[in-house]
């Protein structure tokens, strides 16, 4: 018996129907191609084009769902009431990783360092905002992902473009605090934060935004990330609270700000991160000695242990 048929038939889940859709099939189909190259008896599937109902037939699924859909409890719960063990984290995280305004209130919750924030509504004056946060502020959907419907703004007057902008993609928008200073991902895979990469989008982008994230190749990735090694464990041990204070199981992402004092700060928690060829995950498990198929192997590992969620 390979040891690859231990996994049994695996349903590997991208598409979907987020505005993360692109994205989400350029990570599935190299999750998929990964897995079948290491033996794994993987199959697509996208649930925009077929029924949840057939995933009856698999043994366990790997998602690469990004977005509303995948990434905010449905699909796991989906998959719970099938008794399909699954990739990352449960129902509960996910739903709570996925809004990121009570992601950011179990953080102050739990004395974890985040962004000062404000939701933002039709009522809501913007003169107190910008007295709380200051200028510049970044405008955010509050249930989106891969910085879609972000906007930096700088002068009061732009703040109805933004929440426009915003409010295209979701019914509830954030103001939060712009954080000037260095940005960082760290990465959680199995318990452990792994070397932290620090992002230098190029000078013409206002912040780490979707066409950076994908469309670009212009944009830094450090390993080693510049900080000390003081630095780099205080961050890690950061991210690992913060990623157990949401409920957040088995491999995922947090993004984090240094400002110009030295202080950090947690931005969001990505609970299926990306898997392209400009993703971070990869980049940070290769600097331990994963290459991109072992690494597949080793998130999908993860359902052959993970029980309680």
């Amino acid at each position: 018996m390979s040891e690859a048929s231990k996994f049994g038939k695996v349903a590997v889940l991208f598409g979907g129907r987020s505005a993360e859709r692109e994205v989400s099939l350029d990570s599935g189909h190299a999750v998929l191609d990964a897995l079948l190259r290491s033996g794994v008896n993987a199959e697509g599937f996208d649930p925009q084009t077929r029924s949840v109902t057939e995933l009856v037939g698999f043994d366990r699924a790997f998602i690469v769902l990004h977005g509303r859909g995948g990434e905010d409890g449905q699909i796991q719960g989906v998959l719970e009431w099938l008794n399909i063990p699954y990739t990352g984290t449960g129902v509960q995280g996910s739903a709570i990783g996925m809004d990121k305004v009570k992601t950011k209130q179990i953080w102050q919750g739990s004395d974890l360092p985040t962004a000062p924030y404000r939701i933002l509504n039709k009522d809501t004056n913007l003169d107190e905002v910008i007295d709380q946060l200051g200028l510049p502020v970044i405008i955010k959907p509050v249930h989106e992902g891969s910085s879609i419907g972000m906007s930096k703004v700088e002068h009061k007057e732009d703040f109805a473009a933004a929440i426009a902008k915003a409010t295209q993609h979701d019914a509830v928008v954030m103001a939060e605090k712009w954080i000037t200073g260095r940005e960082f991902t760290i990465v959680v895979l199995n318990g452990q934060a792994l070397p932290v990469i620090r992002l230098a989008p190029p000078k013409d982008v206002a912040f780490y935004d979707y066409e950076a994230k994908y469309q670009r190749n212009d944009v830094e990735y450090g390993i080693p990330c510049g900080l000390t090694e003081e630095e780099e464990k205080q961050l890690q041990q950061l991210t690992l609270r913060a990623f157990q204070a949401v409920g957040a199981k088995g491999w995922g992402r947090i993004d984090a700000m240094q400002d110009e004092q030295g202080n950090f700060w947690l931005l969001e928690v990505n609970t299926v991160p990306g898997m392209t060829s400009h993703s971070l995950v990869p980049k940070a498990a290769q600097a331990i000695g994963y290459d991109f198929d072992a690494l597949c192997v080793a998130i999908l590992e993860q359902t052959l242990t993970e029980t309680a969620r």
